[in-house]
């Protein structure tokens, strides 16, 4: 069984893109067996750049856009036909399909998504599920409130630091409360696109309920008491 797969190609930020079409014989393959095959074979010149770690699902970091939808090429089984790839397209690229995500990480430093000293609550089902996360960036690609330099974080944002919201104490609570209303509460339109893409399975959902009501609901009606 054939598999045709079209990759959008860049050597450079600045050069301009093109697309290269190889065939792989396989049968049912993962994106990301592919691209190592195409790579280890040698059937181009110029190996393909891409992102892996883990190819376990666990890091996130292959993520990338296949046949126009956001996932993860460890986790996305191809069997026959054409297979389109491209990079993420709400980041910078590099090269062929990797790209720079460090807007995530110095968003979640923009809004200090960590503990200053130890969990206040129990909240172990909240923070399971918040620690999930990987990063990965899929859910700012089809967000669409989302853009690198925005002041709208988007749910790469929302997820850990929803875990900080529901654990840490009452005073550093307020000052991770401010950041959130400003750089997530603000701006989301509540499509929950993150929710239907999340690679992890997150409910984001529950995460923007429970964290809408801690750091913006009870803030506003203790302020008005």
């Amino acid at each position: 069984m054939n598999i045709t797969f079209e990759i959008l190609r860049r050597k450079s930020p600045e050069s301009s893109p093109y697309t290269r079409t190889v065939t792989l014989d396989a049968g049912v393959i993962t994106v990301a067996e592919a691209l190592r095959r195409i790579n280890a074979e040698q059937l181009w010149n110029d190996p393909v750049e891409w992102e892996c770690s883990c190819m376990q699902k666990k890091c996130g970091a292959c993520a990338m856009l296949i046949n126009g939808k956001p996932r993860l090429a460890c986790d996305t089984k191809v069997s026959g036909g054409v297979v389109k790839l491209a990079p993420l397209r709400k980041f910078p690229v590099v090269r062929d399909l990797l790209v720079d995500r460090s807007v995530m990480f110095e968003n979640l430093k923009a809004v200090g998504a960590w503990l200053e000293s130890g969990a206040a609550e129990d909240v172990s089902g909240t923070a399971y599920d918040a620690s999930r996360c990987l990063q990965c960036g899929c859910c700012l690609e089809v967000c669409p409130n989302f853009y690198p330099g925005g002041e709208f974080f988007g749910a790469a944002v929302m997820v850990p630091t929803s875990r900080i919201i529901a654990e840490t104490t009452d005073e550093e609570r307020a000052r991770i409360s401010s950041e959130y209303s400003d750089h997530f509460y603000r701006g989301c339109g509540k499509s929950l696109s993150c929710k239907d893409i999340c690679p992890a399975g997150i409910d984001t959902e529950r995460l923007l309920v429970n964290s809408n009501a801690v750091a913006v609901w009870k803030r506003k009606i203790k302020a008005r008491r």
